[in-house]
């Protein structure tokens, strides 16, 4: 993902990008927010999901793909989006000045290979998520290093004992 100053994905794109999908599945698609202030490109695999129990995860109800930077370009101005972090050390999520609605995520995490972009595939142009393949990590216990797994997590921890 190529960056400027805010370190956000830029508006050029050589078109070689390519997603931690690795199974052939991953190829371009456009996406962006319900007013189209923001229209981004990903190489992404709509078919595999992911869900976080975290608490914003869980309220933004987001269906996402991590993939490297250089997959998502961002096809407007960098100004269409405004960003929020909850722990800056790991990551912002940005989303549309305008309607607010959420489009990615990024940051850098060692559990997930270091940087990373989390596009939500609900943004997708034709996304159903009744097609896609959920994984689910444990964010609410920063449980990460457990991996993702095929059902949720809880958002409590099971009662000791």
């Amino acid at each position: 993902m190529s960056t400027k100053d805010t370190d956000v994905p830029s508006q050029a794109s050589d078109g070689a990008a390519t997603g931690l999908a690795r199974d052939g599945g991953a190829r371009p698609h456009q996406g962006g927010c319900h007013c189209g202030d923001v229209r981004y490109e990903a190489v992404v695999e709509p078919a595999r999901a992911s869900r976080c129990n975290c608490s914003v995860c869980v309220r933004l109800g987001a269906a996402t793909q991590v993939v490297k930077p250089d997959a998502l370009t961002l096809l407007v101005d960098e100004a269409a989006l405004a960003s929020f972090s909850r722990f800056p050390e790991i990551g912002s999520r940005y989303f549309c000045r305008r309607c607010h609605v959420f489009v990615f995520s990024k940051g850098t995490l060692a559990e997930l290979g270091g940087a990373f972009v989390s596009v939500n595939l609900n943004t997708l142009d034709g996304f159903d998520p009744s097609l896609a393949t959920f994984e689910y990590w444990d964010g609410r216990h920063d449980n990460w290093q457990a991996g993702p797994r095929p059902a949720p997590w809880p958002v409590r921890p099971p009662a000791a004992g």
